[in-house]
């Protein structure tokens, strides 16, 4: 036993005094900042190995250990076929079926790895493998600061854990926090979506990832529905992103952008504030407001805060505003796998066209058929002439995007100025309980009344001497069914049925009170002249003034009464007795 004893003693004392190695030429980052020098580090400790050898040929003259080595250092601990120890460095260099396990839970296998005992720094090379319980990390070059607690690689890697594979150039991780830094390119794939982007941090522990370069998120389903921004944070559980800048959303052919937006991918609700624009390119039709809400599986959406609507034509465009607009899409009665689509306007409507405007509470407008609807006390104009009553149904002609014909529905009242180049308050008017109107080059040509039919129309004649047109008298008809007809300065009804009965009275012998139906109101202040008008809940435009010329009524009833004065006075005289 004392020959063995002694033997030992003899061997160390020994490998003591033989191992006067050749220093090693060591990487960069190993070199510690002198913050961090530490003269008085723990050694690495050899645990474990098969054999130790030292050859003068071999690893520059440093001793070497094969066999299931095994060096432990401040509670990590190394294994690998082959170790080299650089005892005055405090360096060992580990070659084949390496593993380093940390007492963080983090694990490396490698081909080859050196570790520095003084900055508990350690670079790993071929066929890198970090796995801790989050995820594994694969690439070719790893550096591994312990004391940081990072580990991070440039040489391209994969990361990947229970639901994401990640495919990066470079990339640190921080394996306290579990946050992954992400820099330049970043892929990030999942069974339902992938990320492509740049400047990502991932958070292991919340499976959130934070954005802060231009990033795409696309369905894997239906790779048209995709998320860009260039500032946000992702849950990548719940499928939730909330967007910061430069952001849109695309969805079901649509996009919406915000100056601040979520959506969560899931459910398919979205909203945005700021300056929010949703944008239909099949329907040539944007909307923008201050607020909005989307719901994807519905395909809806509803915008607020003085929303307004474009609808664009090849020749014109709509304009809509209202305190509400919701714009959607609902199938085809006739073909189910066909889509129509729908924009509401809600409380205080507007609309605006070059050649047609309306006001209303509310307005619903089918894009894809052309049939507008106007509810509650609505009012449409064209030319100079106006439209009213309890509701209104407009139909567009896709061809020349105009208005083919109006359905007006109780209280129809039709309006027109008789002689638009006069300021003389005379109108033509046509009233009833039902009413449709027909156009013609986007000017009304027809009107159709139905129900207590009632129409007050200037009639016109050519002087035989003059040959100028002259105004002959005022026709007022009251029939069941009443059809008048539209020209540029007059109109004429071309028939009255149903207990008609029409009268044509010389401008002498009708006063100004019996030229005008009951309800008559002809409305210019509150119609938008340009599309900006929309905005307002009245233009408030300048109150036309028109002219009453009754001369020839006044005089008729000037004469009247003194032949009346005339009668009573050939009248004899009574006396009393």
């Amino acid at each position: 036993m004392k020959k063995i004893v002694a033997l030992f003693l003899f061997f160390s004392v020994w490998f003591t005094a033989q191992v006067n190695q050749k220093n090693l030429k060591k990487d960069s980052f190993f070199t510690p900042s002198s913050a961090q020098q530490n003269q008085n580090a723990e050694k690495i400790h050899h645990t474990h190995s098969d054999t130790f050898s030292k050859d003068p040929k071999k690893y520059d003259g440093n001793p070497y250990f094969q066999g299931k080595v095994q060096f432990d250092h401040q509670g990590s601990t190394l294994f690998a076929d082959v170790v080299i120890l650089y005892q005055e460095q405090n360096f060992v260099k580990a070659i084949g079926n390496v593993k380093l396990q940390n007492p963080d839970g983090t694990i490396i296998t490698a081909g080859e790895m050196e570790y520095d005992g003084n900055t508990q720094r350690g670079i790993a090379r071929k066929n890198v493998v970090l796995t801790d319980p989050k995820q594994s990390i694969k690439t070719e070059t790893l550096y591994y600061d312990k004391l940081q607690k990072k580990a991070y690689f440039n040489t391209g890697g994969t990361i990947s854990d229970y639901q994401n594979t990640m495919y990066t150039k470079s990339a640190t991780y921080n394996t306290e926090s579990r946050i992954i830094d992400f820099t330049g390119n970043v892929k990030i794939n999942n069974a339902e979506y992938t990320v492509e982007g740049q400047n990502i941090l991932q958070d292991q522990n919340t499976n959130t990832a934070t954005f802060s370069g231009p990033t795409w998120i696309t369905n894997k389903k239906n790779p048209g529905n995709q998320i860009f921004t260039e500032k946000g944070i992702y849950n990548m559980t719940s499928k939730e992103v909330w967007l910061e800048k430069n952001s849109t959303i695309y969805y079901n052919g649509k996009t919406l952008k915000g100056d601040r937006m979520y959506f969560n991918q899931i459910t398919g609700f979205g909203k945005a504030n700021g300056r929010v624009t949703l944008n239909n390119p099949k329907e040539n039709r944007y909307i923008k407001g201050g607020y909005a809400e989307i719901f994807e599986k519905k395909d809806s959406a509803m915008i607020t805060e003085k929303p307004y609507a474009v609808k664009i034509l090849e020749k014109d465009s709509i304009y809509f505003s209202a305190e509400k607009i919701f714009a959607f899409q609902k199938a085809d009665t006739a073909d189910v796998k066909k889509k129509k689509s729908f924009l509401r306007a809600f409380y205080k409507a507007r609309m605006y066209k070059s050649n047609a405007q309306a006001k209303a509470d509310s307005i619903s407008f089918n894009e894809t058929d052309g049939i507008m609807h106007l509810f509650h006390k609505p009012i449409l104009w064209s030319g100079e002439k106006q439209v009213s009553g309890d509701k209104i149904e407009a139909y567009f002609n896709s061809d020349s995007e105009n208005i083919d014909s109006l359905k007006v529905v109780g209280n129809a009242f039709a309006i027109s100025k008789a002689d638009s180049l006069n300021l003389k308050d005379e109108f033509n008017q046509v009233k009833g309980k039902l009413m449709s109107v027909y156009y013609q080059n986007g000017e009304v040509k027809l009107a159709k009344v139905i129900g207590n039919a009632q129409a007050i129309n200037y009639a016109d004649d050519q002087n035989e001497k003059t040959k100028q047109t002259e105004r002959i008298g005022v026709a007022i008809s009251s029939c069941g069914v009443i059809e008048a007809e539209f020209e540029e300065r007059k109109v004429q009804i071309i028939s009255c049925n149903i207990g008609a009965n029409s009268e044509v009275y010389p401008m002498s012998k009708i006063a100004k009170k019996d030229r005008f139906l009951p309800d008559f109101n002809w409305n210019t202040k509150d119609r938008p002249l340009k599309w900006e008008d929309i905005f307002l809940d009245t233009p408030n435009n300048p109150e036309t003034v028109y002219e009453s010329d009754d001369s020839l009524y006044d005089q008729a009833q000037e004469i009247i009464q003194k032949n009346k004065e005339k009668e009573e006075a050939k009248k004899p005289k009574r006396t009393r007795k």
